[in-house]
């Protein structure tokens, strides 16, 4: 056994042994490495499904270390308080992490990193989440990008370092320090009853996440540029949920596509495109960190949005009771697999701001709840781009009619056949499973009559553009 001072390595959403710089570095100085996952004020606010999603993956990568001979250490905590705790009691000689760009995050890591170094630890963050660091992504003339395809093109051809592999022969400390049991926490009581549900769906781990790449790869990469947009096919990788809590690395999967693009993949490109979107996201929550609770563009503010998210079309809008195919079919697929099909983010989120014309924020706030792929970035820029009220914003004047989308895309209605049960003499399991994710108190069953329109897409194009003719922008 080593009797040098061990290492922390603060597990975050990071939950992987390879392209992991931060442990990476660990494992370098050739000292025992502590595995610490604390469940500290960031993890506490998030909402339903993240957080039992977060707790699965903490679950998975504790029986991961555990093959290996190693312990994840968890404690519940505010992080510098648990942090210095675990030094003292450990003698750590250095903790390190891989970054998180949200405010939040970013206001806990230096109060962190400032207090270890005063007390002589070694504190060091890196890189993981993203492929560039948002402060390296300039403009010509100096800042950062505001509009995707300029950020896209000045990236593409960028080198990213290729994803380093698990680090062999970690070393363990001389004895471990106690461990908190994670299932004690309960990070999945919010979920009620809808947790039993969408545990079907889920998919965690590392070694999950990589066969999901390679099958995605093989099987619907060369199709992806059309089969993304229909929901109605398995055409999208499905990488999102492992992305956001790094149970792999982005790394991995832009070198994975690269080759598949110099080999001449015809889906390789949209697909890098849709990376690019991620860090696009992730950069601007990064120098705007607005984006993520207030509108984006200013102009918006004085917007008359409704506000009051239990006005009945909201709820009937929350519980995929529109009466609109499209919408409700998306909004049922969400609260059975905690996922929803990009198309349908799209088309609810149009709806929601303006068909509805209510505020992105009750949308964004929603999704945060039910989505086990939730990503802060990601998902303040989705609803604001719906919305108009964001950088490189869909026009605000455009407003998608969920009808003629899903001809479009759904052209045999497979996909809401197969999330809507109402009407149905046999309705399939996946639109039956809804009636048992769903809160009880709704009082909903698959015998009911399924809803007329709460408002029908002419109706609300109408109103939405009539408020945005009041408007000055």
């Amino acid at each position: 056994m080593a009797t040098t001072s061990p290492i922390i390595w603060w597990v975050r959403r990071d939950l992987r042994l390879s392209d992991n710089p931060a442990l990476a570095a660990a494992a370098d100085r050739e000292r025992p490495v502590i595995p610490v996952f604390v469940h500290d004020e960031t993890v506490e606010a998030l909402a339903a499904a993240p957080k039992w999603r977060l707790g699965l993956g903490v679950e998975r990568l504790g029986k991961r270390l555990a093959q290996l001979g190693l312990r994840l250490t968890c404690r519940r905590g505010p992080a510098l308080r648990t942090l210095t705790a675990l030094v003292e009691e450990t003698g750590a000689c250095g903790v390190v992490w891989n970054r998180a760009y949200e405010p939040e995050a970013i206001a806990r890591d230096t109060a962190v990193k400032a207090a270890l170094k005063k007390r002589g630890v070694r504190a060091a963050s890196f890189g993981g989440h993203l492929l560039f660091e948002p402060w390296t992504v300039e403009t010509k003339t100096g800042g950062f990008y505001k509009v995707y395809t300029p950020f896209w093109r000045a990236v593409k051809d960028r080198g990213v370092d290729a994803p380093a592999p698990e680090p062999a022969g970690l070393v363990c400390p001389r004895t471990w320090p106690r461990s908190e049991a994670p299932a004690d926490w309960r990070m999945g009581a919010a979920m009620r009853r809808g947790a039993g549900v969408v545990a079907g769906h889920v998919r965690v781990g590392e070694a999950v996440a990589a066969d999901r790449l390679e099958t995605f790869l093989a099987d619907r990469l060369a199709d992806y540029a059309t089969d993304r947009d229909r929901p109605d096919r398995p055409g999208t990788s499905g990488l999102s949920e492992n992305l956001a809590w790094g149970e792999i690395g982005p790394r991995h999967v832009w070198h994975a596509a690269l080759r598949a693009r110099h080999e001449g993949n015809p889906g390789a490109e949209a697909f890098l495109k849709e990376l690019v979107w991620r860090e696009f996201a992730y950069h601007l929550l990064y120098h705007t960190p607005r984006i993520a609770c207030a509108n984006w563009r200013a102009e918006w503010d004085a917007f008359p949005w409704n506000e009051d998210a239990e006005r009945p079309e909201v709820l009937a809008w929350k519980q995929g009771r529109t009466g609109v195919a499209f919408v409700d079919a998306a909004m049922r697929q969400m609260h059975v697999t905690g996922t929803m099909h990009n198309r349908g983010r799209m088309i609810v989120a149009s709806y929601l701001t303006k068909h509805l014309i209510t505020h992105w924020k009750i949308g964004l706030d929603w999704f945060a709840e039910h989505l086990i792929d939730w990503d802060p970035a990601a998902n303040a820029m989705g609803w604001q781009w719906s919305a108009g009220s964001g950088p490189d914003a869909t026009p605000y004047f455009r407003v998608f009619n969920p009808e003629t989308q899903l001809k479009k895309f759904d052209p045999d209605q497979a996909y809401v056949d197969a999330w809507i049960a109402e009407g149905r003499r046999r309705p399939p399991a996946t639109a039956l499973a809804y009636f048992d994710a769903i809160p009880k108190r709704w009082g909903l069953s698959p015998h009911d009559a399924y809803p007329d329109m709460v408002v029908t897409p002419a109706e609300g194009r109408k109103r939405a553009l009539a408020a945005y003719e009041s408007r000055d922008f």
